[in-house]
C-alpha cells in the first residue's frame, strides 16, 4: 500500500495561517504525491475552531510540544488569551485523521506552535527561535508517526523512496 502523508494545510496553499496567509510549498514530489492520492490535508487550530486571521501564539518559555500534550506547557497569544486546549485538541484531531488515513508521515510547516517540527518561537513574541517542537508534531511522533519539517522535504522523498521500494 502506498503510504500516506498528513500534510500542514498551509504548504498547501490554503490560507489558514494566524495572519490569513498561506506558506505554499512548491516542489516536484507535491503534485506526484497528490497524483497518487497520498496527500492528506488538515490545519489542527482550524480543526479544533480556531478563526483566521487570529492572534499570534506561542509555547510558552522554556516550554515544548511535548510538554503541552502531557500537561505541563501552554500555548499562548500575543494578546495573553490561553489557547493550550485548541491546541491540544488540533493535536488530536490530526492524530485522529492520520489514523483513520494510514497516514504514517507528515509533512508540518516548522516554527509553528502546532506543526514545529525542529524549530518554534521562544514565548517571548521577538521572533527569537528555539530548538524543539510544536503541539501537533509531538503527538504525531509520541504515536509512531514520522514527522518531516517543508525544510526536510528532500528527505522525506528519499524516506519515501525507500519505503516504496521495500514494498511487495
Amino acid at each position: 500500500m502506498t503510504a500516506k502523508i498528513l500534510v500542514s494545510a498551509c504548504l498547501m496553499g490554503h490560507a489558514v495561517r494566524y495572519d490569513g496567509a498561506a506558506k505554499p510549498l512548491c516542489h516536484p514530489a507535491i503534485e506526484r504525491w497528490r497524483a497518487e492520492g497520498r496527500l492528506v490535508t488538515l490545519c489542527p487550530e482550524m480543526s479544533a475552531g480556531m478563526p483566521v486571521p487570529r492572534p499570534p501564539a506561542e509555547i510558552e518559555a522554556g516550554r515544548t510540544g511535548a510538554s503541552v500534550v502531557s500537561g505541563a506547557g501552554r500555548v499562548l497569544e500575543k494578546t495573553g488569551g490561553d489557547v493550550t486546549e485548541a491546541f491540544r485538541h488540533g493535536a488530536e484531531n490530526a492524530l485522529a485523521l492520520a489514523l483513520a488515513t494510514n497516514c504514517r508521515f507528515a509533512l508540518l510547516i516548522d516554527g509553528s506552535p502546532s506543526c514545529g517540527s525542529s524549530f518554534v518561537y521562544d514565548g517571548s513574541f521577538n521572533g527569537e527561535r528555539v530548538r524543539g517542537e510544536g503541539v501537533t508534531a509531538a503527538l504525531l511522533r509520541r504515536n509512531g508517526i514520522e514527522v518531516f519539517s517543508d525544510r526536510e522535504i528532500d528527505v522525506l522523498v528519499e524516506r519515501l523512496a525507500g519505503e516504496d521500494e521495500a514494498a511487495p
